[in-house]
């Protein structure tokens, strides 16, 4: 029987043994978020790092490059960590080298697993139905705040718990229960539930509203990003 776990924090990543299971890396607000809407808008590929001089030295390569500490953009980079800025044409078909508070860092500490999807409420659907494709346990991996958990990312990941129990998948642990239970709660109105969390407020003070909203949109796009020879790419939607 196929199990589904929940890692709350990158930081508890250590405590789940990744290696024949498949992965998805949630960090709603906003990187997995901006990372499947690149995808789904004609992005080659998307090279996801830790460290601010990585991503300078892959832009010195000719990447195009984003960077975002702390909610803001960083200076000297082509693009910040807002998805609707991935909707410009002059993107498509480029490769773009990425770092980020939060969502770069879960990726690169999930690297032992068999394999790596990139998981949003956009493509909530499309990760599901690619999961049940499979025949491998799962870990969802919740890029949280600087180690801290979350509320956002605990209720993706709770969201794609239901849909995985009520296919038969076992869940062994409090943490795969509580985020069930939370999405089970909020799932009538996403956005009113998640108006006080810390990030959302911090995004706010920062004048970025638009992309809260947008980043709580279900099943926008069908893409499946999966890390491949260290890039995500796109796969097409397995209807199962």
């Amino acid at each position: 029987m196929r199990k589904v776990e929940v890692c709350l924090s990158p930081e508890l990543i250590h405590l789940f043994d990744l290696k024949g299971k498949i992965v998805v890396v949630t960090d709603i607000l906003r990187a997995t978020s901006c990372m499947t809407t690149a995808l789904a808008h004609g992005v080659k590929s998307i090279i996801p790092v830790a460290s601010l001089d990585e991503c300078r030295a892959l832009g010195k390569q000719g990447y195009v490059t984003a960077a975002e500490r702390d909610g803001k953009k960083e200076e000297g980079f082509d693009l910040g960590n807002s998805p609707l800025s991935y909707m410009d044409p002059t993107l498509i078909g480029k490769t773009v080298a990425v770092t980020t508070t939060n969502g770069t860092q879960a990726i690169v500490k999930s690297a032992a697993a068999h394999e790596i999807l990139i998981g949003s409420f956009l493509n909530l659907d499309a990760i599901c139905n690619y999961l049940l494709s499979q025949f491998q346990d799962v870990v969802i991996v919740c890029s949280g705040w600087k180690g801290h958990s979350n509320m956002e990312d605990t209720l993706f990941a709770g969201a794609v718990g239901v849909v995985l129990r009520n296919n038969g998948y076992l869940s062994q642990q409090d943490s795969t229960d509580m985020a069930i239970y939370l999405y089970i709660l909020a799932e009538k109105n996403l956005e009113a539930f998640l108006a006080n969390c810390s990030h959302a407020r911090r995004l706010q003070n920062l004048d970025i509203t638009d992309d809260i909203a947008f980043c709580l949109t279900l099943n926008k796009y069908d893409v499946v990003p999966v890390m491949e020879n260290g890039k995500l790419v796109s796969k097409q939607k397995v209807v199962v």
